[in-house]
């Protein structure tokens, strides 16, 4: 029986990720920052940190004394190593992503938490469709250029398949501004971001397809001062490990009031 062809090619990804300038990640610091604010939001003390980051020295020193590892499709923790764990942006490349929340499960104690930050489907929608407009006026066909990012909703169910409780996830959007498509072009392969897709051609688009897709850009999707813009979006992922000692839902039927009596209104029933 074939194996499926992986998402990622995952040689690729390390290659971008090999040419990425320190100065370019933004996205990555996005990312940590905004991790950051939600730990010290919560109401309660890790001791023992994981995380999980393309790029480490992002993250070096910002969490206490923490384990920080590179993405790997097997992560290097042990079984309730941690009390806190962090997946920072790189589920959107990941080959077997609900796989790597269940290690991340794993390696959590028991109430632990995981906060993991993602790209979300409206990460460079502008570019995706200035890209398959010009491709398809161009050629007659369409190849993929861009990875596909999954909705908040896709990944907030990958929570609970991964057993976490409490489960929420919630968006973040940001918004860039760039001379120009070939600026922004430019600017992801910096990020390390440039296409690793398996399934991406191997043959450099032609010129007028860049052409004309930075033109359809420039025109549909305009910025200040004859820029461009472009969209990110951050999708936030908290879970906790099972414990006993966490809040459960009520058994349905079990309540001791009426909604009614607690908004001091009247009870209307609903006709057959």
């Amino acid at each position: 029986m074939t194996q499926p062809t992986p998402l990622t090619d995952l040689q690729a990804l390390t290659r971008n990720r090999a040419r990425a300038d320190a100065s370019a990640l933004f996205l990555q610091e996005a990312a940590r920052d905004e991790i950051e604010d939600r730990v010290t939001m919560v109401n309660k003390s890790f001791s023992s940190a994981g995380i999980v980051a393309a790029f480490p020295d992002v993250w070096q020193g910002r969490i206490g004394v923490a384990q920080v590892v590179e993405e790997a499709e097997t992560l290097p923790f042990s079984p309730g190593e941690h009390d806190l764990l962090i997946h920072s942006l790189g589920l959107h490349w990941a080959n077997d992503p609900v796989g790597q929340l269940i290690q991340c499960r794993r390696a959590l104690r028991p109430d632990g938490l995981l906060l993991a930050v993602a790209l979300g489907g409206q990460t460079l929608h502008e570019l995706r469709a200035c890209l398959a407009e010009a491709e398809i006026a161009e050629t007659g066909g369409l190849s993929p250029r861009v990875a596909p990012m999954a909705e908040v909703r896709d990944l907030g169910a990958l929570l609970q398949r991964a057993g976490l409780a409490l489960p929420v996830a919630d968006t973040v959007p940001l918004r860039a501004q760039y001379q120009s498509m070939w600026h922004l072009m430019r600017d992801l392969r910096a990020m390390g971001e440039n296409n690793a897709l398996s399934a991406r051609s191997r043959i450099p688009p032609r010129s007028s397809i860049l052409k004309r897709a930075a033109d359809i850009y420039a025109t549909t999707f305009p910025g200040d001062d004859d820029g461009i813009i472009a969209s990110f979006e951050l999708i936030v992922l908290t879970g906790w490990a099972p414990d006993d000692s966490q809040q459960k839902a009520l058994r349905p039927g079990s309540a001791q009031a009426r909604l009614a009596d607690a908004l001091r209104t009247d009870e209307t029933s609903l006709p057959d």
